[in-house]
């Protein structure tokens, strides 16, 4: 019985122990990728407003120009540039919605390594009272109270009067005529 328990107890603490391991590596790789994610959007994003600003100045030098030539290239500029900029919304937008999957594996993952964390302490409550049930019963001393003395009024005492034996007289013996 007790091989059964012990194996069956190893068997829990390390299913435990892998249960904790995966959630966790789980956890660390979705905030990994989230990190990643994040960052990949804000360089798109930043990419996106400077192609935006050279768009913004091209088109107010195309307005200036009189030239067919400088025209003609910076148009063939503009569009260049309306495209990089729409290619960059496309992938923000994307990337977005795969941040949002991610978000949301993420908060699972926490969940879940929450709930582990949460049937870790149970686990552990268990085992602890498995154990102090399975130990060998104490007597239960109980602390002995000190009695209370009894407080008694303390009278007088009386003297005692002793009698004093009568002084031994002396018997004189009549003398037998």
């Amino acid at each position: 019985m007790t091989k059964e328990l012990t194996a069956s107890e190893k068997a829990v603490a390390d299913a435990r122990k892998l249960f904790l391991k995966t959630a966790k590596k789980t956890t660390d790789s979705l905030t990994k990728e989230r990190k990643r994610l994040t960052r990949d959007i804000s360089r798109i994003t930043k990419k996106a407003r400077s192609s935006r600003a050279q768009l913004k100045k091209k088109a107010q030098r195309f307005a200036k120009s009189t030239s067919a030539k400088v025209r003609k290239e910076l148009k063939s500029q503009i569009n260049s540039l309306e495209k990089t900029v729409k290619s960059a919304r496309a992938d923000a937008t994307t990337m977005r919605k795969d941040l949002a999957v991610v978000r949301g594996d993420l908060a699972n993952a926490r969940k879940h390594l929450a709930h582990a964390l949460h049937i870790d302490k149970a686990l552990a409550q268990v085992e602890k009272k498995m154990k102090s049930l399975f130990k060998p019963k104490k007597k239960v001393t109980r602390k002995k109270t000190a009695k209370k003395k009894v407080t008694r009024k303390k009278t007088a005492k009386k003297k005692v009067v002793r009698k004093k034996t009568a002084a031994k007289k002396s018997s004189t013996r009549k003398k037998a005529a």
